[in-house]
């Protein structure tokens, strides 16, 4: 078997491996075992085969994971459904006051109390969601 097939034999097996992990610690592997593929094609000396594979292994591994790493795990995130109700427009359905109230939020029915435990809320009336406390909308008129 041609030297150069053991090494892509290796490099899908690492990069197969890698697909199980996510962690992008053997496709750099992958990429070295690529590099010494490429290398046994020029060279006849196995030690060469091994030098490239190292250098180019190292190499990825300390300037590219890292800059991979930084790009997926940027961006915005997932938003938390929770914080994703805050500021959201909600009608109510029965009076809300410190102790009782309820209202429709995105087609579902919460328990509501008022951010100010004086105010009281009719139903019919509209209020902002200011944050959910638990499993209670805690409410305020809109202005």
């Amino acid at each position: 078997m041609p030297v150069a097939l053991i090494w892509l034999i290796a490099a899908l097996a690492l990069a197969g491996a890698e697909a199980l992990t996510g962690d992008l610690f053997l496709l750099m592997l992958a990429g070295g075992a690529l590099a010494a593929a490429g290398s046994s094609l020029v060279f006849d000396q196995l030690w060469i085969h091994g030098a490239v594979f190292a250098v180019v292994s190292v190499l990825l591994l300390v300037l590219v994971r890292p800059a991979l790493r930084r790009r997926m795990h940027s961006g915005p995130g997932h938003i938390d459904p929770i914080k994703a109700l805050e500021g959201k427009s909600a009608q109510v359905l029965e009076r809300i006051t410190r102790h009782e109230g309820q209202i429709k939020l995105d087609g579902e029915v919460w328990t509501a109390r008022p951010m100010h435990d004086t105010d009281v809320y009719e139903p019919g009336d509209q209020v902002t969601v200011v944050r959910i406390d638990g499993a209670i909308a805690v409410v305020q008129k809109l202005s």
